[in-house]
């Protein structure tokens, strides 16, 4: 598609939550919170050129490599969120956008996400086949209070469960959505911390990608609440999550 003449390089959009996203007590759900943003990032890159069909004539698409989301408050069901997004950086076969998620005029949640240019072919990154200097870029305009991070992997683990991909997991690109990797990781956690607004951020890193049927075990860091929770397939790391509670 043509870039739109709607298009401006920081971008808008609102969302009505409804039942579906939420939790029993009522309050958005973390993985529909990242869900949101993500589309919202997605919106925004088709008004510029950049969507999934523009990208899959040069057989690429946008991969999530890094996010960091910091959580104020959840939004509540029948709450109208807005959704604000522009890119801090961009060059090569990288980008990072920032997006904040507004009730009214009070901010709820920021997010700093790093992402990868895929070849969906070879499944390779590689620099991006399109234009893309018709987007403002941002660098000083930061989202959250710390960037995201890459994550230590040289910790003591313990086991918690297997998983096998399902086909429920997978995306249109053909692996496991990244928003699985974070709910089956919050699984593990004890209901009342997500259903009492008890994180205060997480870190995410996205390793590799994990396929239909792939079989995967679930590790975490050995505190009776873990900080630290990672996906692994043939003990090599997939994905993994830095969580920062806040004070009980």
């Amino acid at each position: 598609m043509p870039i739109s003449p709607n298009f401006t390089s920081v971008y808008t959009k609102d969302w009505e939550i409804n039942f579906i996203q939420c939790y029993p007590n009522g309050q958005l759900k973390y993985t529909e919170l990242c869900n949101i943003l993500q589309l919202t990032a997605g919106y925004h890159a088709e008004l510029g050129g950049l969507s999934f069909s523009d990208m899959q004539l040069h057989q690429q698409a946008w991969v999530l490599s890094r996010m960091r989301v910091e959580v104020i408050e959840l939004p509540k069901w029948r709450d109208v969120v807005t959704v604000k997004t522009w890119i801090v950086d961009m060059q090569g076969s990288r980008s990072v956008r920032a997006l904040e998620l507004y009730v009214g005029e009070t901010k709820m949640a920021g997010s700093l996400t790093y992402w990868v240019v895929l070849n969906t072919e070879f499944r390779k990154p590689e620099a991006l086949a399109l234009p893309f200097e018709h987007f403002d870029i941002f660098p000083e305009n930061l989202s959250t209070k710390k960037s995201f991070a890459k994550i230590n992997l040289n910790l003591q683990t313990r086991f918690i469960k297997n998983k096998t991909v399902l086909l429920s997991d997978l995306d249109i690109v053909n692996h496991a959505n990244n928003v699985k990797y974070l709910e089956w990781c919050l699984d593990c956690i004890h209901p009342n911390i997500l259903l009492k607004n008890g994180i205060n951020s997480f870190d995410m890193n996205f390793l590799r990608e994990l396929h239909w049927h792939d079989e995967v075990e679930l590790v975490s860091s050995m505190e009776e609440i873990p900080n630290f929770i990672s996906v692994m397939k043939n003990d090599k790391y997939c994905f993994a999550l830095l969580l920062e509670y806040n004070p009980s």
